[in-house]
This record gives structure tokens, sequence and C-alpha cells, in this order.
């Protein structure tokens, strides 16, 4: 019996790695299509690397050939135009398209929670969302007017071992380790989902080649919770510190950094809690094992492993600090 085939555009970032991982385990025969540069996260054994740049669809022409698809998973699409330029090359050639969209292109602010995939795309505050959701309009019609056989997945937030969960990454264990505040946005207690890699896997290889994941949408994420305090307490603890954290009002994150604003009132500033049983309708063994908590410890032993990685970001540690002596307590 043949395995079914899968195709990874970009495969080796922080989701797509550990799913060309998975999709190797669960039996696919899997190929990798990007520029062959990653050295982070090198492909695992048993994947076949197709080298070109996705931002040339001859160059993606070239590097797939003659070769036919059951799967094409699109982790490398951020708009409708890179999204028309695969199906240009690829339509006609794979049995389902996976788009990998974002959890961001919900209702912001959130209208009710827990989120659902009934729940409004609408985000007025970030533009990686509003092109994220036209690229699903896109795809939505594709389906209608043609029955494109597509399939949109919505990661919220996910990591692995090299991404701390906070704008600013290492710079905020830094300061964290040498006894200076951090910023927390709001209050702290709005609650946020985080997702490790390897759980996301599980759920989105379940979704490949499945006949009744075509023409819908799945978020994926964890079950667990957290406050904004506590993921900021379990990495300290994770650095062997306390945190010591104020508070500051994210119109004033924003204000002072244009860029962290963005991402913070378009995404981080607002309770985000889901409802999985979509996903779990279809891939029924799936359940997320890896608590933050485990996941914290995995990211500050990966950056004591290598001096290098630790860089601290000047200009945002000084907006820190200016953030931190406006809004200080006592």
């Amino acid at each position: 019996m043949t395995s079914p085939s899968v195709l990874f555009l970009g495969g080796t970032g922080i989701i797509s790695s550990a799913c060309t991982t998975r999709a190797l385990a669960q039996g696919f025969e899997v190929f990798v299509l990007n520029r062959g540069t990653s050295t982070t996260r090198p492909l695992p054994d048993g994947a076949r690397s197709l080298t070109g740049d996705l931002a040339d669809p001859d160059s993606v022409r070239s590097a797939v050939g003659d070769r036919d698809f059951d799967v094409v998973a699109d982790f490398r699409a951020f708009t409708p135009a890179d999204v028309q330029s695969r199906l240009d090359v690829l339509e006609g050639r794979m049995g389902q398209y996976v788009f990998i969209s974002s959890a961001s292109a919900y209702q912001t602010p959130p209208g009710r929670l827990p989120v659902r995939e009934s729940t409004p795309l609408r985000n007025p505050f970030w533009q990686y969302s509003r092109d994220k959701i036209a690229c699903e309009d896109l795809l939505v019609s594709a389906y209608r007017e043609r029955a494109l056989p597509m399939t949109i997945v919505r990661p919220s937030h996910t990591y692995d071992k090299t991404l701390l969960p906070f704008d600013g990454g290492w710079t905020v264990v830094d300061r964290m380790r040498r006894g200076a505040e951090v910023v927390v946005p709001g209050d702290g207690t709005s609650l946020w989902t985080l997702t490790h890699q390897a759980d996301f896997a599980h759920a989105f290889v379940g979704l490949l080649g499945h006949p009744m994941a075509i023409g819908d949408s799945f978020h994926i994420t964890s079950d667990e919770w957290l406050p904004w305090n506590e993921i900021y307490t379990t990495v300290a603890a994770a650095a062997g510190v306390e945190a010591k954290l104020v508070h500051v009002p994210s119109d004033a994150i924003a204000a002072a950094d244009p860029d962290w604003g963005a991402g913070m009132l378009g995404d981080k500033s607002h309770s985000m809690i889901f409802d999985n049983s979509k996903v779990k309708r279809l891939v029924p063994d799936y359940v997320a094992t890896v608590p933050f908590m485990r996941g914290a410890r995995e990211i500050v032993d990966w950056y004591d492993a290598d001096a290098a990685r630790q860089e601290v970001d000047a200009a945002k540690d000084a907006t820190m600090d200016q953030l931190v002596a406006r809004y200080r307590v006592g």
C-alpha cells in the first residue's frame, strides 16, 4: 500500500517542524519545500527536501516538478497573493490544500468565550490578522465556486523550546535575572492559551487527508488557560528567580512602541480561550499533554545551553525601563 504524500511549504518553523516529524511518524511520505537555509530546526531523517523560493512561483514549479500530492500544507502564506500563487502552481495536483491561518483572525476583542470556529472573523487592530482573514475569504470562495479541496487551520500561540511567550523574548528573562521589573500588559489577569508544538502537531496531522476536513475550518490549541501573571512567574521560576511584575495598560505599551502594541492590542491583551471539541471530533485521540510549566523549563534550558542565544534588545529594554518607571507602584 502506497503511503499518502504530503508537501509542507515551510517545514522548518516552530509549528511546521513538529508537524513534519509527526507526519513521518504517522506513515506519510513527507516532502518539504523551502530555501534549505534553516539550521535551528534541521529536517528529520526521512523527509525529502525540495529546494525552492516560495516567493517565486517559477522556483516552486521547478522544485515540485511533475509530482502530485495527497496533501499540501502551507505554513508560509500570509496574503491572498501568496495563496493564489500556490494555487496557480498546485491546484489540480493536490487532494487537499491546508492553509495555516491564525486564531488572531477571530473577533477581537471576543464578544463571548470560549472561542469556537463559528466565532466571527474580525480584527481591526492588526494587519497580519486582516491579511489572514482575506486569505481565508479567497479559499472559501474557491471551495464554493469550484470545490477546491481546502482546509483552514487556525493556531493560536504555539511555541517550542526557542520561543519565549512574551514580547521582548530573552530581554525579559535577562531583566528577571538581574532583578529588574518586567512589564506585564494590563492587570495580568486576562487568560491566555499556550500550546506546545508537539501537541499542535498531533491534532494537525490527524486532519491531513481526512475527508471530513475538506471545506471546513478548525483551531488547534491546548486546554490549559493561564493568566499572564502566571505565565511570567512560571518563566521566572524556570529561570531560578522571582519575577517583579509591573502592570502597564496595553494602550500605553502601544504608544511607547507601536510594533509591540499592534500585536498586543490585536491579539494578546484580551482573554482568549478555545473550545477544541470540533477538531477532537475528527481526531478523537487528541489531547494536549505538555503543560506550560514543563514547556517553560524546556525554553530556559535551551537558552542557557548557549550564551549566544541570550540576545538582549537594548531598545526594548530601554522602553521597558521607561514604562516601569512610569507605572511602578510604590
